[in-house]
């Protein structure tokens, strides 16, 4: 079975899952995730990256970066491999922290909804996680970037972009009534997360529309060096291939 293609250009946005080796913990503690967020800190200085959405589990983590140059695979692996040598000095351990590949599905930007259905995805993990208790605030889980949102500009984390997920969700300016009217939201969306919706997010690597899918694909078909994922590409421009679709959204397997 054939690798997930990487596409990388200017501009592309991702949703990225990595899990513990063997499904172990990759946190043991809060000073854990206030380490991995420091080296995230240190990447998106180093790639440029903005940040939509992230949340910290115990065994795996969520991130929606934009890399304005195409820099992904880079930066994923000086994050990955910094954080694996930080974690082990720190506990007096060697050897693997993450499982095999991460996974990133690559996420229409267009602002026709695909992300904001990402990032609510992303951020509605402690209530799928139950987390958080149904008489809490979303905000009141910590290691997600849902609480940056609701803060001023001048005190969130500097790697988060705020502005599209905020116009996605019709909200025209980053200002105290805006972050408010955000909040609201999210809390109705809370109350109305159907696990189903999801399903389009968890298989695939593409997260989009048709015509997103098409050019995608378009730029697979012209890779060189690899005939097989070359011969896949052109199946699924012809239509041949597996696809999955609903509710406007095509997702393509090509492992």
């Amino acid at each position: 079975m054939g690798r997930k293609v990487r596409i990388e250009y200017p501009g592309a946005i991702y949703h990225v899952i990595n899990r513990g080796d063997r499904k172990e913990r990759i946190f043991n503690d809060h000073s854990d995730r206030l380490l991995f967020l420091e080296t995230l800190e240190e990447a998106c200085e180093k790639t440029d990256w903005q940040i939509h959405s992230l949340c910290l589990m115990d065994n795996h983590f969520h991130l929606v970066p934009e890399t304005p140059q195409p820099n992904l695979v880079a930066g994923m692996k000086w994050l990955l491999g910094t954080y694996t040598n930080r974690f082990n000095r720190k506990h007096k351990l060697f050897g693997h922290v993450f499982s095999g590949r991460y996974k990133a599905i690559i996420v229409d930007g267009s602002g026709d909804g695909y992300l904001k259905t990402v990032c609510d995805y992303v951020h509605l993990n402690p209530v799928r996680a139950k987390l958080i208790e149904p008489q809490q605030k979303l905000s009141e889980y910590r290691w997600s970037s849902y609480p940056e949102y609701l803060k001023a500009r001048q005190h969130r984390k500097k790697w988060l972009r705020v502005d599209r997920l905020l116009g996605e969700w019709g909200i025209p300016r980053d200002s105290a009534a805006g972050r408010k009217e955000f909040e609201r939201q999210m809390e109705l969306r809370r109350l109305a997360d159907d696990p189903k919706e999801w399903n389009a997010l968890r298989r695939g690597w593409c997260f989009g529309d048709e015509s997103f899918r098409r050019e995608l694909l378009g730029q697979i078909d012209g890779r060189k060096g690899d005939r097989t994922l070359r011969r896949r590409a052109s199946r699924e421009l012809r239509g041949e291939s597996r696809t999955h679709s609903g509710r406007g959204t095509a997702t393509i397997e090509l492992e």
